[in-house]
């Protein structure tokens, strides 16, 4: 892309020679922010006026045929002329043609110096090239590359650069202003706007409308905010140090987001002056009355030495700026030198040191090796004792379920329980509820039941099943042992449907409690249903169950199950597997698997009283996915219930098992510090040697940090 005059966002000022023997100079532009600060209007002198006018009677038809090229679009339009798009015929090429339009009372020819000044600058890499030109077509014209990468002003309308681009935009801009002095041109007008970027992402630098040879004597104006203080004058001298000062202009802007003293006060003045001679004294006087910039300053990234260059870019006594940008490349290179050398600096300053350092910290990391090796070899024993208890534990629970399900399938061959479905399809919910009260043993169910609870009962470390429960081939419950529910609610059970739980219809997980009882057959093999949590009682429980057939076997008409809770089923094996160790050093746990991971089921935090928060609900440890990327054991298992309490924050010693024929998971932890507790005192010996190494080391630090920082500045 080509900029065009009336592209510029900026405020520009430029000199104009209407005829030969004069040197009025005059706005060219109207200022293009106005509407940023409120109504404010800019004021207009005549020719202003006039200009403003003739650029609004200015149409965008296409200039005409062009030898060679074809019109594309129209890229702006500005006070002496447009900027187009164009491709070239022969290789497709696309290109910026600049057409001149031939005013009233302008000497255009006058205006040939821009092309006259691209023309020597052809060679220079950071300098738009000039490919062609026309001053005798009818309007006259000339031919650019065209840089579709767009302007800086378009890159920093998301504001400010980071700090290694703006300076490598800034170092390409120093080299074409170097090239463009060295070849006696002088731009006059640096600015975000005439900084254009190729498919590279090369800073180009275009727009020489108002530059001046080194000779020449005839004043040029820039842009507000990129003058020199020198340069806002009507008879100003050209000098290469108005450029150095646009070019830290520039710099700032690009590490700042705005242009040096740039801001809604300052602009309001500026549009206030009247005529330009007025708005040059008002930008000068800002300039002279306002503190030196020193946003950059505070810049995450900026060094001293950058921060050396803009401010003597900056300068407004010319006397003290730096004199030509062939410094400024000199200065941003023994920067880049500086930096680069940093590595090699500390490595030749502190190599030694860190050698010495490294073969120190190498001795002194023997002992907590020792004790690390310790606490790994003691971990280790602990989890083979672990993994053996999980597997103790998993084949337990397997046998108690076992067992339990060939006493519930004894039961269910009786003619007893056949009898009680039989009778309950002609009795109400309350009727079976008043046979199951009258039952004083006499039904071979109730004495099956009574004789099993008692020999349980006699084994002290066994638990009784928490109920007895019968359902029709429906999944109506129509017996119950006890009749009355326990825990919070004692509502009896018998006349509700259960078709929907698992225990029921054996599919792995109970349906919607909603579908209907005709669609849902009852449980044709013996087995444990998925672990529920218990309306009564506020805990996990199981139901183990079994058909019950009919007499001829040809078909299920019930379903006989008995319920008790997981903390009974691990009651009888905890005490063993604790020893002394406190209930929450070390105990069981019993988990299952599901499409979350593993969700526990059983645990010792897992109460009543500690599942149930403020709001009265009950809680629930996360689901892990731990336990199921390691084999059979850890030991750095993160507790879920740890996000509850922090008595179980931390990592574990676990191992465990699955228990065949279930979805469940056996698992035995300890608390890890406790368990390695005796290398505790072996490496409390050697912590004193510890502290004192990392006291040591950070001393080191603590001096390598500061050469560096001495060695960047």
């Amino acid at each position: 892309m080509v900029n065009s005059d009336s592209c510029d966002p900026d405020c520009r000022l430029e000199s104009r020679t209407p005829h030969m023997s004069g040197s009025r100079v005059t706005d060219s532009t109207p200022y293009s922010d106005a509407t940023k600060t409120g109504d404010d209007t800019e004021v207009q002198d005549v020719v202003a006026k006039e200009l403003s006018q003739s650029l609004s009677l200015r149409s965008l038809q296409t200039p005409g045929v062009i030898p060679g090229y074809q019109i594309e679009q129209c890229l702006g339009e500005g006070s002496f002329g447009s900027v187009w798009l164009a491709r070239e015929s022969r290789t497709g090429k696309k290109v910026a043609i600049k057409f001149y339009a031939r005013g009233r009372g302008v000497d255009w020819s006058l205006l040939s110096r821009e092309v006259e000044k691209l023309a020597v600058l052809y060679t220079a890499r950071n300098i738009v090239r000039l490919l062609d030109v026309a001053w005798d077509h009818d309007p006259p014209y000339f031919v650019m590359e065209y840089l579709e990468k767009g302007s800086l002003a378009q890159l920093l309308e998301r504001g400010p650069l980071p700090v290694d681009e703006a300076v490598r935009i800034a170092k390409s801009m120093a080299q074409a202003l170097v090239h463009a002095h060295g070849s006696g041109v002088l731009h006059c007008d640096l600015k975000p706007a005439n900084v254009l970027f190729d498919a590279g992402g090369e800073a180009r630098l275009c727009d020489f409308g108002q530059s001046r040879l080194s000779s020449e004597r005839t004043p040029a104006l820039g842009t507000l905010f990129y003058m020199a203080p020198e340069q806002a004058v009507l008879d100003g001298v050209p000098d290469a140090r108005w450029d150095v000062y646009a070019l830290g202009a520039l710099l700032y802007q690009m590490l700042t987001g705005h242009a040096p003293g740039r801001q809604d006060g300052t602009e309001r003045v500026l549009r206030q002056a009247g005529t330009t001679e007025e708005r040059l004294a008002a930008y000068r006087q800002l300039l002279t009355q306002s503190p030196a910039p020193s946003e950059h300053r505070s810049v995450p990234g900026v060094d001293k030495r950058l921060i050396e260059i803009v401010d003597r870019c900056l300068e407004r006594d010319p006397l003290r700026r730096l004199a030509n940008a062939q410094i400024v490349v000199d200065m941003l290179e023994a920067r880049e030198r500086a930096r680069s050398r940093r590595p090699l600096l500390i490595l030749a300053l502190l190599g030694p040191l860190l050698f010495l350092g490294a073969m120190y910290w190498m001795a002194e990391s023997v002992f907590p090796d020792i004790v690390a090796t310790a606490k790994e070899n003691l971990a280790s024993r602990a989890l083979a004792g672990d993994v053996i208890s999980a597997r103790i534990l998993s084949e337990s629970i397997k046998q108690e379920v076992n067992h339990r399900i060939k006493e519930l399938e004894t039961a269910a061959a009786t003619e007893s329980v056949r009898q009680i479905i039989a009778q309950s399809s002609s009795l109400s919910a309350e009727e079976l509820q008043a046979v199951c009260r009258d039952d004083s043993g006499d039904s071979d169910l109730a004495r099956s039941i009574r004789q099993l609870n008692a020999a349980r009962e006699s084994a002290s470390r066994l638990h009784t099943d928490r109920s007895w429960f019968l359902t029709d081939g429906t999944g109506q419950q129509v017996y119950r042992f006890p009749v009355e529910g326990e825990g919070k609610n004692k509502e009896s059970s018998i006349g509700k449907q259960f078709h929907y739980r698992d225990y029921f219809h054996g599919q792995g997980q109970d349906l919607n409690k909603g579908i209907d009882p005709s669609t849902v057959a009852p449980r044709r093999k013996s087995g444990v249903s998925a672990a529920y949590l218990s309306t009564n009682t506020g805990q996990y429980a199981i139901a183990i169950a079994v058909p019950v057939w009919s007499e001829d076997k040809s078909q299920v008409i019930g379903v006989l199950g008995r319920s008790l809770h997981l903390t009974d089923l691990l009651d009888q094996w905890e005490k063993q597997l604790q020893g002394e160790a406190r209930p929450d050093q070390r105990f069981l746990a019993l988990a299952e698997k599901t499409s979350k991971g593993l969700e526990l089921l059983d645990h010792h935090w897992m109460t009543v009283t500690n599942m149930t928060n403020h709001s009265g609900e009950i809680v629930f440890p996360a689901a892990t996915t731990q336990l199921l990327q390691d084999k059979d054991r850890t030991d750095r298992y993160q507790d879920p219930v740890g996000d509850f309490d922090p008595l179980y924050k931390g990592n574990w010693l676990a191992a465990w098992s699955p228990v065949e024929g279930t979805h469940w998971i056996a698992i035995v932890q300890e608390n890890r510090e406790i368990a390695l507790q005796p290398v505790g005192q072996l490496q409390h010996v050697f912590q004193r040697s510890g502290y004192i190494s990392i006291a040591v080391f950070s001393l080191m630090l603590g001096g390598f940090w500061f050469l560096l920082r001495r060695a960047s500045e």
